[in-house]
């Protein structure tokens, strides 16, 4: 009989993803207290700062000088679905929508035909240290979407289905299912242009936590689907046959079951499925398109203009240091999480 595992690959900071998925990043970031402009109370001295991508005492700025984080930056041709498990991160827009979201909310971005947007890390606790960590994930557009509107989906935390499977031990393993259904329950819905929208997508985003000793059966996917579970935190889990350390992707077979043996450690995994859209892609920096030519195109659209008005005082606004959760779309409609 074949095992249900088809690979065994390392990961590093991007996470390599098959189609429809682009990539993945893991952001994990242990910042200190806050200064009073909500960035690290820590000299900045030895970094790279606009590129400070290396985890200089556990922690980077990224492309941020005072608040870390990415200010202004544009898109076009694919989504961006941000899952922040622990934190804050501050949204606008080049549309005039923006957001403070975090502590397991989900911000669903169609980028479209173009958007410039920041995504800033504000570090609101001043007295305490102020750990940030979230998924990143870059889902592809077919070609019949690539240029629809851009679009904001809020998935708050108290919305997102968290199932409990108790193994003949008493152990319980936790799976949050922010995209996709499992035991009937569906997730909300995702914006209406993705390529998850299509029923025949068959796509599911989930996580999965495993106590110390505990035993999950992941259920079988659709046939024909990309399957990846990314092992992130651990030990050493067993995946069918195979014994895995973290940070590495599993290729699974779709249709088939798989058994989750963990260890002494708890142990998360991500879980990334969807059916493949099949189509070439051309990919530069911030755009993908389909061809060179189409890249091309969306440098020239943006450069002229056409992403939008940055209506904001600076590249990487945030918001007030007590300001909570909530999102204003660009139509003017508020959102706050009940």
């Amino acid at each position: 009989m074949s095992s249900p595992v088809l690979a065994v690959a390392p990961v590093s900071f991007q996470w390599q993803t098959l189609d429809p998925f682009l990539f993945c990043v893991y952001h994990d970031d242990k910042y200190p207290n806050g200064n009073e402009q909500m960035g690290p109370d820590a000299s900045l001295a030895g970094r790279h700062i606009g590129q400070d991508f290396t985890p200089k005492d556990g922690w980077r700025m990224y492309h941020g000088d005072v608040v870390p984080g990415f200010p202004k930056h544009p898109h076009r041709g694919f989504e961006t679905i941000t899952l922040v498990r622990r934190g804050r991160i501050d949204h606008s827009d080049s549309l005039g929508a923006t957001a403070r979201f975090g502590d397991g909310d989900v911000q669903w971005m169609t980028a479209g035909r173009g958007i410039e947007h920041c995504e800033m890390f504000p570090l609101l606790d001043q007295d305490d240290d102020n750990p940030l960590e979230l998924f990143q994930i870059w889902l592809n557009l077919p070609a019949s979407d690539k240029l629809v509107d851009p679009y904001f989906t809020m998935l708050w935390n108290h919305q997102i289905p968290r199932h409990t499977f108790t193994d003949s031990n008493g152990v319980g393993t936790e799976v949050v299912t922010i995209v996709g259904g499992l035991e009937g329950i569906q997730a909300p819905s995702p914006p209406p242009n993705s390529w998850a929208s299509r029923p025949e997508s068959g796509i599911a985003i989930w996580t999965i936590r495993i106590p110390p000793g505990g035993h999950y059966t992941l259920p079988a996917g659709p046939a024909g689907t990309n399957r990846v579970a990314y092992l992130f935190k651990g030990a050493t889990l067993r995946v069918a046959d195979r014994d895995v350390s973290p940070e590495v992707a599993i290729q699974l077979r779709p249709n088939e079951a798989v058994s989750l043996v963990n260890g002494d450690t708890e142990a998360e995994l991500l879980l990334l499925q969807a059916r493949p859209i099949g189509e070439p892609v051309a990919k530069h920096g911030p755009f993908v398109m389909n061809t060179e030519e189409e890249i091309r195109q969306a440098f020239t659209d943006y450069h002229a203009g056409q992403f939008g008005r940055w209506p904001w005082p600076d590249n990487g606004p945030v918001h007030p240091r007590g300001q909570e959760r909530f999102a204003i779309h660009a139509d003017g409609r508020v959102e706050t999480p009940t």
